[in-house]
């Protein structure tokens, strides 16, 4: 190969690992899981106001906040994904799935629309009723368009905060959840 052929395969390399570069955001493994006051849309919990961090207490919990403008296709297909791994291996766990959104009443109509097109199986839709940036305990970083949260026994195992992502990020936070769980 020419030297100029191995520039061009080490910027497509360079490339593809921005693509899915991560961003800090979320809190730091070992904390203490916050509360999440949401408004539960979709899931085990519909129609009202509740703190899931006190509702999912110490179970497995993948928490996933997104930054609303920004759910696309390849989102979609990360949480789809997701959603599937944890509902065939971890009986315990459950994903919530919180959208950051300046504009509530468009969300609160949107997510039922995703859940009939989509059809989660262990995953709530549920949006965050106070301000866009997110609960300020869960120091979600507003450059991060999908921020995804593992946690067990009310602790958090892990934390990613992604710019783009799909379904071949699963792994790693499928990984996370493994190892927050002992298995």
């Amino acid at each position: 190969m020419s030297v100029r052929q191995w520039l061009a395969v080490g910027v497509v390399l360079v490339t593809a690992s921005l693509a899915h570069a991560q961003v800090a955001s979320g809190p730091t493994a070992g904390d203490t899981v916050k509360p999440l006051k949401v408004f539960a849309v979709v899931g085990e919990v519909m129609d009202k106001e509740v703190d899931y961090a006190a509702e999912r207490k110490d179970k497995p919990t993948i928490y996933v906040f997104i930054q609303a403008e920004k759910f696309d296709r390849p989102m979609n297909r990360f949480l789809k994904t997701l959603d599937g791994k944890v509902k065939e291996a971890y009986s315990e766990a459950h994903i919530v799935a919180v959208w950051l959104s300046d504009d509530k009443a468009k969300t609160k109509e949107y997510l039922p629309r995703v859940q009939m097109s989509v059809q989660y199986q262990t995953t709530a839709l549920t949006y965050f009723t106070g301000e866009k940036a997110g609960p300020n305990d869960w120091t979600i970083n507003a450059d991060a368009h999908i921020t995804v949260v593992v946690a067990n026994k009310a602790k958090v195992a892990a934390a990613f905060g992604y710019q783009s992502i799909n379904e071949t990020d699963v792994p790693t936070v499928e990984d996370a959840l493994k190892k927050a769980i002992g298995k």
